[in-house]
């Protein structure tokens, strides 16, 4: 029994020694020096055309929108960016000294931007997409540095505190996470593609973090590389895959990518509505014409068109012709709520007009999940959404649960060939009670 309790007692001392040494040489790993305050009036002077390239790059990676409140400041933080972990509030980036990066060096800055972590050493959260940034030209990281050190208005506005549980707000552990979830190496150029396709592949891959929606994420909220872009459930709605496993009934080309981007909407697609919005409309638009194309040469690359014009006509002219207003009387409640609501504005005749979305080839109808049908039917588009200029009125106070599940459920029935959505009612429930 002695021999027993020795032995036992010796390896208990072992785990103990090995779980110590795990824990100090963790330690040594996720500790990051502060780097010093940059004196007042030391600030770098940059050329007019970095600052210019700033701007753009930080309408690209949509900065502003996810580093302002409703109502608040520009970049001043405070917006409030729910996960599975808890909430957590974007950081002040205005140029102010007190609350904000004035007192950042481009060193420190850089190393935000490429390692998600701050000037005084801490662990930055991957709400803060640094995982895609990383692969930035360290010339572009700094250009948004100059943008926002010499045009943004600095803000004296404090950081709400974060609401996450314990361990989640032990910010060392994000050291951990960044060992097993992400790759923080700069961009490599494929010698085997054109300089416009490497182009699309940089932006698209680094300043516009398209994966951080368009990917899904496993437990520990990491972007699944093997299923890169395969698309995923962003804020109640669908963020659609950008892979050949696209639901749409017809492949996405790179005209009508960029033309998307730069527009919020394409003749025979959806309209950049949701999340996507602020993207296009606050962001991607302000991009030259030149950088919207290669985006689309690579975001179409990706999707593949093996379809032939005239297969692609052959669906559209399908579409069309179900899209026609039947002359006899319409016994489905769902196709009679559809001609009064809805049948006015997407109704096309020989060809599809611009603005005017044919419900039989557009992406939402298609998609695995009718999230995104249902928040379009109950809060409609405004002028920030989609196209500019064209609206459509949300039916939110004029329909109640079942009569817009009938629609949905009508539309997916008779414009596809794809299986129902399940407990639509419930569905259209739930997302009206989380998202009011």
């Amino acid at each position: 029994m002695k021999k027993i309790m020795k032995f036992i007692k010796k390896w208990l001392t072992v785990v103990f020694v090995v779980l110590v040494i795990g824990v100090v040489g963790f330690a040594i790993y996720a500790y990051e020096p502060s780097i010093e305050l940059m004196p007042a009036g030391s600030q770098p002077n940059f050329e007019p055309e970095v600052i210019e390239q700033g701007r753009l790059m930080a309408a690209a990676g949509n900065c502003a929108s996810c580093h302002t409140a409703a109502g608040g400041p520009p970049y001043a933080g405070n917006y409030a960016m729910p996960t599975d972990f808890g909430t957590i509030f974007s950081t002040n980036i205005t140029p102010d000294r007190e609350q904000g990066i004035g007192g950042w060096s481009p060193a420190a800055f850089l190393r935000a931007m490429r390692t998600g972590v701050d000037r005084e050493g801490n662990h930055l959260y991957p709400a803060f997409p640094y995982n895609h940034y990383a692969k930035m030209t360290e010339a572009d990281i700094l250009s948004i540095y100059a943008y926002i050190m010499t045009q943004v208005k600095p803000a004296q506005v404090a950081q709400k505190p974060n609401q996450l549980p314990f361990p989640f707000n032990q910010r060392y552990l994000q050291a951990g996470w960044k060992l097993v979830s992400v790759d923080l190496k700069p961009y490599q150029t494929d010698p085997q593609q054109s300089a416009v396709w490497n182009r699309g592949a940089y932006l698209v891959e680094g300043v516009t973090h398209c994966g951080a929606c368009h990917t899904p994420r496993n437990v520990i909220g990491a972007e699944q590389n093997d299923k890169k872009f395969a698309g995923a459930a962003v804020d109640g709605w669908s963020a659609p895959a950008l892979t050949a496993d696209n639901e749409s009934l017809l492949p996405w080309s790179a005209a009508d990518y960029s033309t998307y981007l730069k527009t919020g909407a394409t003749r025979l697609h959806g309209v950049a509505a949701g999340p996507m919005a602020p993207v296009v409309h606050a962001g991607l638009q302000k991009l030259p014409d030149e950088e919207l194309q290669a985006m689309g040469v690579y975001l179409a690359d990706l999707s593949g068109n093996g379809l032939t014009e005239a297969a692609a006509n052959d669906i559209i002219e399908a579409s069309l012709e179900q899209n026609k207003p039947r002359q006899f009387y319409r016994w489905d409640t769902g196709e009679r709520l559809y001609a009064t609501a809805c049948a006015a504005c997407h109704y096309n005749v020989e060809q599809i007009a611009e603005g005017r979305p044919d419900l039989g080839i557009n992406s939402a109808v298609h998609l695995h999940q009718p999230d995104n049908l249902i928040q379009v039917i109950l809060d409609g588009l405004d002028n920030e959404s989609g196209i500019t200029g064209v609206v459509m009125p949300g039916f939110r106070d004029a329909l109640n649960d079942q009569e817009v599940a009938l629609i949905v459920g009508y539309l997916r029935a008779t414009r596809t060939d794809k299986k129902p959505w399940p407990e639509l009612t419930k569905k259209v429930s739930e997302i009206r009670d989380l998202y009011p």
